[in-house]
């Protein structure tokens, strides 16, 4: 199975000031990825979804109950109640980080009877999503498992995506669930599956690499990344 695949407010104290206008930017962001992602069915009841903000140890956080995003410190959300944790955590183990959905779609979730890992299969999936790491329980073994780079992992049966940016994460949910989508019903059915040749993911994960490096520098900078889309 080797080809190409098509890619598709409450206030938390005790924060460094950030600009209004990045604040609002990334909030109607998170606003707006929730709505792609429902629409997508990646978006379930028990979904949660969060941006890094550029500036400061926040993020805008929220589930699929809540009709707006909450902007917390990361002290706040690691003693969160929620989903707010792990989505804390990935952000402490991952600098390059700036987006992150749990949940998924359904042949995500699937995934995880499957052995909660895939390899990589397709050209794209492995250009933007990189190697998934063995499946985690909790915040326990997360930092490890994040060490691949990989933007997917399944956490306590639940597909997690990650990305640079919000548009990035999106991106990546929408491709993770058509490779899932292909891996899942293949497995099912009795039919093999074919990792990409070794030199082929060798190339495209040293660019996804470098991405990831470029945007912890810039969020190091009190920046946004720059969005990768090209290959």
């Amino acid at each position: 199975m080797n080809a190409t695949i098509d890619t598709p407010s409450s206030t938390a104290t005790s924060r460094p000031p950030m600009r209004a206008a990045t604040a609002d930017a990334l909030r109607d962001a998170w606003i707006e990825a929730r709505h792609r992602l429902r629409g997508k069915g990646l978006f379930p009841d028990g979904a949660s979804l969060s941006l890094r903000c550029p500036q400061g140890a926040t993020l805008w956080f929220g589930d699929a109950h809540g009709s707006l995003p909450a902007r917390l410190d990361f002290a706040g959300a690691v003693a969160s109640t929620d989903d707010a944790p792990l989505h804390a955590a990935i952000y402490l183990a991952r600098p390059d980080v700036g987006a992150v959905l749990l949940g998924g779609g359904g042949y995500g979730r699937a995934l995880a009877d499957f052995g909660g890992t895939m390899p990589q299969l397709f050209d794209e999936q492995a250009r933007h999503i990189g190697p998934m790491g063995a499946p985690v329980d909790g915040t326990a073994s997360l930092s490890r498992t994040l060490r691949t780079g990989g933007n997917a992992l399944i956490i306590g049966g639940r597909p997690a995506c990650l990305g640079i940016t919000c548009e990035r994460m999106v991106l990546n949910a929408e491709l993770f669930e058509k490779c899932a989508k292909a891996c899942v019903l293949a497995l099912a059915t009795g039919g093999g599956i074919q990792p990409l040749p070794w030199w082929v993911r060798l190339v495209a994960n040293r660019r996804l690499m470098k991405d990831e490096k470029r945007a912890a520098l810039r969020f190091s900078q009190g920046l946004m990344p720059e969005e990768s889309r090209g290959y």
